[in-house]
């Protein structure tokens, strides 16, 4: 009876050190932190574009406007291949070809003009120096509209990475501020958000250059296709722990 009694208390006093053991830790309460965001903007010059340009025909039959986007089409990527342009950098898009429609004022009504067909030229450049010359001789050539120019970057990861990490670096100081401030001590990472990320393209005032390129004289203006520099932005979300001085 006596050693059971003994067994007993002995089970009862673990019991009630365990509970007061969890007892304690729960009224520890969750780890004091910091949240804090970081922005970085870095500035890249590009050193690669795509050119899109437009060939565009019209004729009274189908059959014609086609031919003659055809010849125009030829003609234009041969002057791109007299610039050296690798082949793989070079590609013809779906040729589209539709009714032509104007609007008569007079009986308010559209009548139809004929046919119109599109095609899309697609460039690879990978030197912005070659730009002038490019649109210049391809307007010469047959190609009537210029739909666009993006310029990029040959190594995106090495600019995304420096727009992180400059991020980074920024919410870690804003954090150190706040805790010093506030006399807290910053602890260990606890958490890690990468909350947007973007590549800013330069707008280039090429559209007036386009149409000059038209003259059989033109050489193109480099400075209509100066491309500035891209901007990467990045921001990220860090939390820090606060420890006990």
């Amino acid at each position: 009876m006596t050693a059971s009694y003994f067994r007993l208390a002995l089970l009862c006093s673990g019991l009630l050190l365990l509970v007061g053991t969890v007892q304690a830790q729960n009224t520890e309460g969750p780890p004091r932190t910091v949240r804090v965001s970081g922005e970085s903007t870095v500035n890249a010059s590009p050193d690669q574009a795509t050119v899109r340009f437009g060939i565009v025909t019209r004729a009274d039959s189908p059959e014609v406007a086609r031919a003659q986007n055809a010849e125009a089409a030829k003609k234009t990527m041969n002057a791109v291949r007299e610039l050296g342009v690798p082949e793989a950098d070079l590609r013809m898009e779906t040729l589209r070809l539709a009714p032509r429609r104007e609007y008569n004022r007079e009986t308010q009504t559209h009548e139809e003009k004929g046919y119109e067909a599109t095609r899309q030229v697609v460039v690879e450049v990978d030197s912005l120096e070659l730009l002038p010359r490019l649109v210049a001789q391809v307007v010469q050539r047959g190609a009537n509209r210029l739909e666009g120019i993006d310029y990029g970057l040959s190594d995106r990861n090495t600019t995304r990475n420096e727009a992180l990490r400059q991020a980074a670096t920024t919410a870690r100081e804003k954090a150190r501020l706040l805790a010093e401030t506030l006399d807290a001590r910053l602890g260990p990472v606890r958490e890690i958000n990468e909350q947007s990320f973007s590549f800013d393209q330069p707008s280039p005032r090429v559209q007036m250059e386009f149409a000059r390129a038209s003259q059989a004289d033109a050489q193109g203006e480099p400075d209509a296709y100066a491309a500035g520099e891209i901007e990467v932005a990045a921001q990220v979300q860090v939390v820090f722990e606060l420890v006990a001085e």
